[in-house]
């Protein structure tokens, strides 16, 4: 059967659907950015379409990236939306969702969206989205800010590392909380209890032991416990960012078995790289939570293969490269891998004998759904936006940081050598990227979708 309105057709060995991998040739309306049908192999090609074949290079859906420090306007020596998302379009992203902190001013109010979503309109690559922020004294803004369309709130437990965004208290916490399930909002928490690092030892000096002690992971355990007992007992839906320690599992585990409305995270730096391997002064290892040991890395992977981590997803957060002094207290927590978050993670999820399926489903399907995008991102499927990373799976790369696009080419992975070239990036049937280049920025901004 073929599909007249289809303008374009995608031809691979290997489509990646929601049902698992297959032959397909994914007709596709140009006029519309949509998906027309998922078709056998061997269909007949839609009179006037243009072909592409890819032969037996992988058609993924394209990646959704829910935790990324833009910074921009304000911190724009740090990284910005033209920078940022050619990095992601490069890297077989085609839809980010915008952290709240790091720009000036950050996203606590509709004001401050308006002003982000002005300059991020005119530069966006990739198709983009926006957190609002939760912090002390905009418990008034909340509720405007979600009418507005932001995706949920980002608050900190502990001090953010900017002055412009101050943490929660408890009560604080609470307030924010209540409020936010009152109109069915989604709060998204970077969760490490500030006494128990307090009173943890203060990093210095070149050596990571230092800092790993200076975050130690019932840091994460404790202020995770308590946020599920706020959950529970408001009923209310929240989000775990950037998981590290795997001792919290079992917690997030139970808490979800009992109807607790608890969704979970961790990022391509926790699941690729460990604390044995970093060099002494090498703090662009350095974020918050910190790479821990090769032992709680295989925890997160098996957290992952169990369903209890949803997704994965950058956290993407650059700065200068004046900030990466060689001392782990001194330094600029935060991990730049937009570009290398795919090849990344599946260099290591081949290994440990996952697939391609279960990558696009952790990178793509799932943070499309925690945003509620999932009715027209992150999957191959008839009626969902045309948006794709075509990826060779089995070719290889060595990291090279001047072939970057993100503004300061500094990342803990160069000299790194990872499985997975990504050929092409396709935004709504357009190709937005080929062979590592972006082309012109086509992105859209994004709304949160009122749920059913």
């Amino acid at each position: 059967m073929s599909h007249p309105e289809a303008e374009l057709v995608l031809r691979s060995t290997r489509v990646v659907t929601p049902e698992g991998p297959r032959a397909a040739s994914v007709a596709v309306s140009v006029a519309t950015g949509t998906i027309a049908a998922v078709l056998p192999y061997d269909a007949p090609d839609p009179p006037g379409a243009r072909v592409e074949d890819l032969g037996d290079d992988v058609l993924l859906p394209g990646l959704v990236d829910t935790h990324v420090h833009v910074n921009d306007p304000g911190r724009t020596e740090w990284e910005g939306f033209a920078t940022a998302t050619r990095a992601a379009a490069a890297g077989g992203i085609t839809t980010l969702v915008d952290m709240p902190l790091n720009s000036v001013p950050p996203t606590t109010t509709v004001d401050a969206l308006e002003v982000k979503r002005a300059v991020a309109r005119r530069a966006a690559h990739v198709d983009i989205g926006f957190w609002g922020g939760a912090v002390p004294g905009n418990a008034a803004d909340l509720e405007p800010l979600h009418d507005a369309g932001v995706m949920g709130f980002k608050c900190f437990l502990l001090p953010s590392g900017v002055d412009e965004f101050p943490h929660l208290t408890p009560a604080g916490l609470d307030t924010a909380l209540r409020t936010i399930a009152g109109f069915g909002g989604l709060l998204i928490v970077h969760a490490e209890d500030p006494h128990l690092i307090e009173d943890a030892p203060a990093p210095s000096g070149p050596a990571y032991a230092g800092f790993l002690a200076s975050r130690p992971r019932d840091a994460e355990n404790r202020a995770i416990e308590r946020l599920v007992e706020l959950a529970r007992e408001l009923r209310a839906r929240v989000h775990v960012l950037h998981l590290s320690s795997a001792e919290a599992l079992p917690l997030l585990a139970a808490a979800r078995r009992d109807g607790v409305r608890v969704t979970v995270e961790t990022c391509p730096h926790f699941l690729t790289l460990t604390a044995e391997e970093v060099p002494d002064g090498a703090t662009e290892f350095k974020c918050c939570p910190p790479i821990r040991e090769a032992a709680n890395q295989d925890a997160l992977w098996r957290g992952l293969a169990d369903g209890t981590i949803d997704c994965v997803v950058s956290d993407h957060s650059p700065c200068t490269a004046e900030l990466k002094v060689d001392d782990f207290g001194r330094a600029w927590g935060g991990i730049s891998s937009l570009q290398l978050g795919l090849p990344a993670v599946w260099t290591e999820a081949r290994r440990r004998g996952h697939t391609l399926h279960d990558v696009a489903r952790w990178m793509s399907a799932a943070p499309a759904a925690l945003v509620g995008l999932d009715h027209r991102k992150g999957a191959v499927a008839a009626g969902h936006d045309a948006d794709f990373a075509v990826l060779a799976p089995d070719e290889t790369f060595t990291v090279d940081p001047a072939a970057l696009h993100h503004r300061n080419q500094v990342t803990a992975y160069a000299g790194r050598t990872l499985h997975g070239v990504v050929r092409s990036t396709w935004l709504r049937g357009r190709k937005i990227a080929d062979h590592g280049t972006p082309t012109e920025p086509t992105g859209r901004l994004l709304e949160r979708q009122p749920r059913a």
